[in-house]
């Protein structure tokens, strides 16, 4: 069959596994497909006859119904030619490339009954593939039908050519017909494919093609010259004559329905561009609309898988080992986590934690971030020793600390840095971070109660000393305490009902080491005030603060009320 009849075969040639992956081929040589359906209602209620007008070639998504035989079968018996399951975890490979020979048992548990049942039904039998939702597939599978039915005639043949479906093909082959030169860009002005660079081609071109993207003050120009309005609103090619150095151009914008996706440029090189380059820009952002529909999505996807394995990586959900690879990560590359985290309930134009993502961003570029509301974990690996990436960790953290100290009010964003080690160990470093920033919060309202000056809101483990592991400690006290009873119980717990004062009291008195003036001063009460009220402390609940147990326990107490509510 000729590329312009969309098959599976082809289908699967342009989504190349990014959303679903072939589990078992079917009974024919290749299947045509005319139709994708979302969902078993979409088919309709009737059977059909397969190769029927009416059931032919439609490629079913099963969203909603069990990924299971019934659901293969139920497709089939309505006409479908191939069924897309849902993910189905700790499946085999044995039949998972085309055409595979092998039984049902060649395949893992979840998958023996489907398989079994559509080589029984003939059709083709495909799952959704690990990371990619129902909505990246759909798109997907929907873009490659689109690209085997763009155009026709000898404008399309020429540029599609027999290669697979690319925008690197795709710029190469247009070059050749409007003999220039051609860089496809996204709606962000980078560059995602470009035809080869000639000898004769001009300095924007090259320094466009050398950066990833057009430069800044290119894009100025472009906005000021009213270009760049033109190009999104406009539907037609539009031609820019030779200018000075600047040679002639033609640019179209590419769409799917009213959505802009990007922009094909036409550039010439030593001579003018052919006298029907305009018509072939305009067959190639036809083509090019499905394509750019998949890089879109596969970065999407690929942004979302690198999140979800780095949140199990720090997180310690699934098998640590293929998270690191799934991030690129060396077993031995030496890795730290940088936690950032700011006051909860922040105004919701605070963009502090924005602000060092984009600074991440632009200067550690491979930098693994992951954002849970008011905190930010930043996983920073390294190609050199431990100990030297354990000084340049310390560096980015100065430079971060330094970022958000400079922002209008200086918002308070605290800095925690776990200890270096390998990916495997990356959880125990978020971890270890995240008491870092813990402590440091904790130091600022114990200075901050004290009348002391602000201590700096970034330090590592060392930095934040023994705090670290009264944290530790509190953290395991939490469920006896929770669990007990006794007069500290009583004290506490009928306090707080009645506002905290004595709670608050004892605070300031037990974090001052017992100096009933420092700590009436905190407090701003007279120290009468403060010693009446510890005298109501003992005659009340019956707590003698002479007493080293029952100060301790008042100690952990007190510490454990004042938590934050998530931890």
């Amino acid at each position: 069959m000729s590329l312009e009849t969309p098959t599976l075969r082809s289908l699967l040639a342009f989504e190349d596994g990014d959303a679903v992956r072939l589990v078992c081929a079917p009974a024919t040589h290749d299947t045509v497909v005319t139709r994708i359906a979302v969902g078993l209602d979409d088919l309709g209620p009737r059977p059909q006859r397969r190769g029927a007008a009416e059931g032919e070639g439609v490629l079913l998504l099963a969203v909603g119904a069990a990924p299971d035989a019934g659901t293969v079968r139920e497709a089939a018996r309505r006409g479908a030619c191939a069924v897309v399951l849902g993910e189905v975890r700790d499946a085999g490979e044995g039949a998972a490339g085309e055409g595979a020979a092998g039984e049902v048992g060649d395949v893992g548990e979840p998958l023996a009954g489907p398989v079994a049942a559509a080589r029984e039904s003939g059709i083709a039998l495909l799952a959704r593939a690990e990371g990619a939702d129902w909505a990246e597939a759909a798109a997907l599978l929907r873009s490659a039908l689109s690209y085997a039915r763009a155009g026709d005639g000898e404008d399309t043949d020429a540029l599609r050519g027999p290669a697979a479906p690319s925008l690197a093909v795709l710029a190469a082959r247009v070059a050749a017909q409007v003999k220039g030169s051609i860089t496809i860009e996204d709606t962000r002005l980078r560059v995602l494919a470009h035809s080869a660079t000639g000898p004769g081609a001009d300095a924007l071109r090259r320094t466009v093609i050398l950066g990833g993207r057009v430069p800044d003050w290119r894009v100025a120009e472009l906005r000021r010259s009213g270009l760049l309005r033109a190009l999104w609103t406009s539907e037609d090619v539009i031609h820019r004559p030779a200018d000075g150095d600047n040679p002639e151009r033609l640019v179209v914008a590419v769409r799917s329905g009213r959505e802009v996706l990007g922009s094909i440029w036409a550039a010439a090189d030593d001579a003018a561009l052919a006298p029907d380059a305009a018509r072939y820009l305009r067959t190639a952002a036809g083509l090019a609309a499905p394509l750019l529909v998949r890089e879109r999505l596969r970065e999407s996807g690929t942004a979302h898988r690198r999140e979800a394995a780095l949140r199990g990586l720090l997180r310690g959900l699934g098998d640590r080992r293929t998270h690191a690879w799934s991030l690129g990560l060396s077993p031995d590359a030496p890795c730290a986590v940088v936690v950032a985290e700011r006051q909860p309930g922040a105004p919701a134009d605070d963009r502090a934690l924005d602000v060092l993502v984009l600074e991440v961003s632009a200067h550690r570029p491979g930098t693994g971030i992951m954002r849970d509301g008011d905190r930010l974990a930043l996983l920073l690996t390294g190609a050199a020793s431990a100990a030297e990436h354990e000084a340049a960790v310390r560096g980015v953290v100065r430079d971060l600390d330094a970022v958000v100290s400079s922002l209008p009010g200086s918002p308070a964003v605290w800095l925690g840095v776990g200890p270096v080690g390998t990916p495997e160990r990356a959880r125990l470093s978020y971890e270890r971070a995240v008491l870092v920033v813990r402590a440091l919060r904790e130091r600022e309202a114990r200075a901050s109660a004290a009348g002391r000056p602000r201590p700096p809101r970034h330090a590592d483990a060392a930095g934040a000393g023994a705090a670290l592991e009264v944290l530790r400690i509190l953290d395991a006290a939490h469920p006896v305490w929770k669990s007990g009873g006794g007069p500290v119980h009583d004290l506490i717990r009928t306090d707080l009902a009645a506002g905290g004062e004595l709670v608050r009291t004892l605070a300031a008195y037990l974090d001052a080491g017992g100096d009933v003036a420092e700590a009436a001063r905190r407090l701003v009460v007279h120290p009468n005030t403060l010693r009446y009220r510890l005298g109501r402390v003992r005659e009340r609940y019956g707590v003698d603060l002479d007493d080293a147990d029952a100060r301790l326990l008042l100690t952990l107490a007190v510490r454990l009320t004042a938590r934050p509510p998530d931890h």
